[in-house]
């Protein structure tokens, strides 16, 4: 098919001309002769390019602009005008214009505009289309009601510019979380960066952050650039946040809080706007209470608080992650699809998962690779994974809340407040009424009252 192009001009002789001159090239032309008309012919015909003319009666070239841009953003505009100024070309660009062409009007210079400007249409839609292939490859993939809940506030947070604190265990997919929240929102033109805490050596970590000048190391003999001056207008993803030492802590919190830093060896004071979104498999609160994460650090970050959902808590999601990687691995390899038997199935979503999606993923890529069968069976599963449930015990604190009543609750609270004092003090009854600040005697009657409930009187 040959690009649509519309024509809106109020001069006839224009229409004429450019219609023919634009025919004999192969384009198919449609003219019209005001703003009016040719928002008509736009909603109607939806053009591949418009060349509109400025200075119309009724609604001028700018007002049509604008709304060509409010309805179809992706039709490319090419102002010609025969009054053409800075202050116009200005205007017209910064609504949306690729470009603007003053008349009298050369044909050459106007076939070689359509042809750069249907060009960029073109790259603009791979780009969309390619993006969209993205997030539907690296899509958080399920639909219990955790995985439902995490979307939903992926879709809340993503297009605004919040910074965003990812926590779960390992293996939940945090990091396919960090990367759908930059594929969603308005930075995705720019870079994402990501920063593995864990694995950077102390004595780099400043440098792999900021950067450093020539000659400040040996072994380097170039300036280079660090993570978060390759992450400006981006992302910068800190992974395993957590396990960042209390000195570069303190580095990054300066960073954030003044978004400027210098390099290594540097003078030169360097700007940067990036959206920060880190990520832990710690409890940084806990973290915090040891001493070796920073509390002020830790609000810095926590802006919007993001929880994956491990996958023993979304196990109806479990074929669906199964027929997905199977589906993946098919098209690597080039073989037919694989699938489980209901029996194996059945086995599987009876697991615990202690390695969350990535074990499941290791899971489906070793059996695409060693199972001949395109229909595995119970018997071609590894004895691993035909170990029953394990349980996972309720934290104090989520047992609270499942309390009803204040006052359950205080007792409740009473009861895990005493054992974990006895069992931080060896059990020992005189030693735990002097820490916890009551009397031997008080205690003693109140573990004997609470003996029946699981705690142990050991006579001290």
């Amino acid at each position: 098919m040959f690009p649509s192009i519309l024509i809106v001009d109020d001069e006839p002789s224009i229409l004429k001309s450019l219609s023919g001159l634009l025919s004999d090239e192969g384009f198919e032309v449609m003219t019209a002769s005001n703003g009016y008309e040719g928002l008509k012919i736009i909603d109607k015909e939806s053009p591949d390019l418009v060349l509109l003319d400025i200075w119309m009666p009724g609604i001028d070239g700018i007002e049509t602009l604008k709304q060509i841009k409010k309805e179809n953003p992706y039709v490319q505009v090419i102002v010609i005008t025969g009054h053409g100024n800075i202050e116009t070309a200005v205007k017209a660009t910064k609504l949306g214009a690729y470009d603007l062409i003053e008349k009298p009007l050369s044909i050459d210079k106007i076939i070689v505009a359509i042809s750069n400007a249907l060009n960029f249409r073109r790259l603009e839609e791979e780009n969309r289309y390619l993006r969209k292939k993205t997030i539907e490859k690296h899509s958080i993939n399920g639909t219990s009601p955790p995985i439902v809940e995490l979307k939903k506030k992926i879709a809340v947070v993503a297009p605004t510019d919040a910074w965003v604190l990812i926590t779960g265990e390992n293996g939940t997919g945090k990091e396919l979380v960090a990367r759908t929240i930059y594929q969603l929102s308005a930075r995705i033109e720019e870079p994402f960066i990501t920063v593995d805490c864990a694995t950077i050596p102390e004595e780099f970590i400043e440098s792999e952050l900021f950067g450093h000048e020539k000659g400040v190391f040996t072994e380097e003999t170039a300036k280079k650039r660090g993570k978060f001056e390759l992450a400006d207008n981006g992302t910068i993803f800190l992974d395993d946040i957590g396990d960042m030492s209390l000195k570069t802590q303190a580095k990054i919190l300066r960073v954030l809080q003044e978004k400027k830093f210098q390099r290594v060896g540097g003078r030169r004071t360097i700007n940067v706007n990036v959206r920060i979104i880190a990520a832990s498999n710690k409890s940084l609160e806990k973290e915090i209470e040891k001493g070796s994460f920073r509390e002020d650090l830790y609000y810095r970050l926590n802006v919007v608080p993001i929880e994956v959902p491990p996958l023993r808590a979304r196990k109806e999601d479990i074929p669906v992650l199964i027929d997905t990687f199977f589906t993946e691995y098919s098209k690597q390899f080039k073989s037919e699809k694989k699938t489980l038997s209901p029996k194996a199935l059945e086995l599987l979503c009876g697991y615990s998962w202690p390695g969350n999606v990535r074990e499941l993923k290791n899971f489906v890529l070793q059996t695409a690779i060693m199972v001949e069968k395109n229909v595995v069976g119970v018997s071609d599963i590894p004895d691993q994974y035909k170990s029953p449930v394990k349980e996972v015990t309720e934290s104090p604190e989520q047992e609270f809340f499942r309390i009803d009543s204040l006052k359950n609750a205080k007792k409740a609270f009473e009861k895990e407040f005493l054992k974990r004092k006895l069992s931080e003090n060896e059990k020992n009854i005189s030693k735990t009424a002097k820490k916890i600040d009551v009397g031997r005697s008080y205690l003693h009657k109140k573990l004997k009252h609470l003996k029946s409930n699981g705690l142990e009187d050991n006579k001290r």
